[in-house]
């Protein structure tokens, strides 16, 4: 066997010697790029605690009346900045029973409380999630030198999870009054005091809301006049769960509603994705997206459910401040579009209940109706719960009772004689519907004749009952997104043939069953 040779052993390490040396390089140029690229000291840690989007409660400044020198805009923007992001590393101090970012945010004498308290967690196995919602600071002095600014800070709303060895044992929402001192140093606001006072809770006066929409005696009113909701959960033909996507088409969106409004049905329920619309940055192409299928309802004098967090299911703590801008930011935009009924605020949430927490999302939901109610009060609130029994939660926060039934028309009945002994306002049977697929994946599965008799019971319950309804859907797809049914192809074979349509555009028996309504 012949050995290696004296060049070869040489060109090895010549070889070695340049690949570490590039590698340090590498590294080097690396560190020196990152702290040339003016990303803040804490990012190097992965904290993001300077991130400008990190903390998005709602925060409204009284600057009206106060002492010292003349606030500048930019100055106030980073009090504000600063004075957030002292509350998010608060919060994630007690919830990680970290220290991170605590020296950044605070003066050493305002740090040794919040210390104290994340040691004894410690040791005590307590872990408090929490966060807060809204922000009314009113400026009460800011120093001639620019160094220190004071604030009451009224209305401050928190939600607070308390945990004790991983078991959660209580949770509490407060109004409360912090008085706030703070001083600039190194380039940054940090907290030197922060008291909390006695709760009190201040409002301005607001205009009453001139809505056409009234509730009363267990009914929708349109104006003077019953709105016998009747309607249908529509997507375009190409477009299953993605509306708004890149095949949205208002040419295609006018046909369908033109033949929604033939079949003698007056509203559609629409369904908006949290991170399709940009999450806490809504993108302005979405809106414009929504608002031209908005203008394509009152041209065919259709009412709009609009709902929205579709396939959202997170809700954790920290996550609430992102939705709430998210849901403030569309809700306020179209507060004055006629062709709106209601916002759904989320599709479902009952399926999220054991694997998020019940308590979390029902909490989430009740800040949210308080949230879009706010942003647009001349509109309705409903939540679309996936079964009937649970209707009746959070019903003293809406204003329609929506529920989902897909069982026996001759069941449903019994159904609503349960639920109206709970509630007293108007109920909608959001979504209810047969599959006419049987085939090689459910050979036991439903027909077309199958679908149009089950839809001509259903007619029958609801007339008899008297129900507000919307069924779903209008067409057949050719396509089922995994995100919707998973990747199980006889799961997907079913969920494609619910329409009345089918997907070649050809109106199946059902069709002319909805027409004779």
């Amino acid at each position: 066997m012949k050995k290696p040779s004296k060049n070869m052993y040489r060109g090895i390490l010549i070889f070695s010697f340049l690949a570490v040396n590039a590698m340090i390089i590498f590294g080097l140029s690396s560190v020196l790029g990152f702290l040339n690229s003016g990303a803040d000291k804490s990012s190097i840690f992965h904290s993001g605690k300077r991130n400008e989007t990190s903390y998005r409660p709602k925060i409204v400044w009284d600057t009206s009346n106060y002492e010292g020198r003349k606030m500048e805009s930019p100055n106030l923007q980073k009090i504000e900045r600063d004075y957030l992001h002292s509350w998010q590393v608060r919060n994630f101090a007690l919830n990680h029973l970290s220290q991170d970012g605590i020296a950044d945010y605070f003066t050493d004498s305002a740090r040794v409380n919040l210390l104290k308290n994340v040691e004894f967690n410690k040791k005590t196995g307590v872990v408090i999630k929490s966060t807060s919602l809204h922000h009314q600071p009113k400026l009460n002095f800011y120093s001639t030198d620019g160094q220190l600014v004071s604030f009451t800070d009224e209305n401050v709303v928190t939600y607070q999870e308390s945990f004790l060895n991983e078991e959660l044992i209580a949770t509490s929402v407060d109004t409360s009054r912090f008085e706030v001192l703070m001083l600039l140093e190194d380039g940054y606001w940090r907290v030197r005091h922060m008291v909390r006072e006695e709760a009190q809770q201040t409002q301005a006066p607001r205009k009453p809301a001139i809505s056409t929409w009234k509730i009363r005696d267990g009914k929708l009113y349109w104006w003077k006049e019953e709105f016998k909701l009747k309607g249908v959960n529509y997507y375009p033909k190409d477009g299953a769960w993605d509306t708004f996507g890149l095949h949205f088409s208002p040419e295609e969106i006018d046909q369908d509603l033109q033949i929604i409004s033939q079949l003698g049905l007056n509203t559609i329920r629409i369904f908006l994705q949290y991170e399709d619309f940009g999450k806490e940055h809504v993108l302005p192409e979405k809106l414009e997206k929504l608002a031209t299928l908005l203008d394509l309802a009152d041209k065919h004098s259709l009412k709009v459910i609009v709902t929205l967090f579709d396939f959202y299911g997170d809700y954790s703590v920290t996550d609430w401040n992102f939705t709430y801008a998210h849901a403030r930011q569309i809700t306020r935009h179209f507060k004055d579009h006629s062709a709106i009924l209601a916002w759904d605020l989320k599709n479902e949430p009952d399926l999220d209940f054991d694997s998020r927490g019940k308590i979390r999302i029902l909490n989430w939901l009740k800040h949210l109706s308080r949230e879009v109610k706010q942003a647009d009060p001349n509109h309705l609130v409903t939540i679309g719960w996936a079964k009937p029994q649970n209707a009746s939660l959070l019903q003293e926060n809406m204003d329609l009772l929506s529920f989902h039934y897909y069982g026996k028309p001759e069941a449903l009945s019994g159904e609503l004689k349960n639920l109206r002994k709970k509630v007293q306002k108007p109920l909608i049977l959001e979504e209810f519907g047969l599959s006419s697929y049987k085939g090689f994946w459910d050979p036991f599965g439903n027909t077309e004749e199958d679908q149009q008799e089950y839809y001509a019971a259903m007619n029958e319950v609801l007339e008899e009952e008297q129900l507000y309804s919307l069924f779903w859907t209008l067409y057949d797809f050719k396509e089922i997104p995994n995100s919707v049914v998973g990747k199980q192809v006889w799961r997907k074979a079913k969920q494609k043939h619910f329409g009345v349509i089918d997907a070649q555009g050809i109106p199946k028996a059902s069709f002319r069953v909805i027409h004779k309504q």
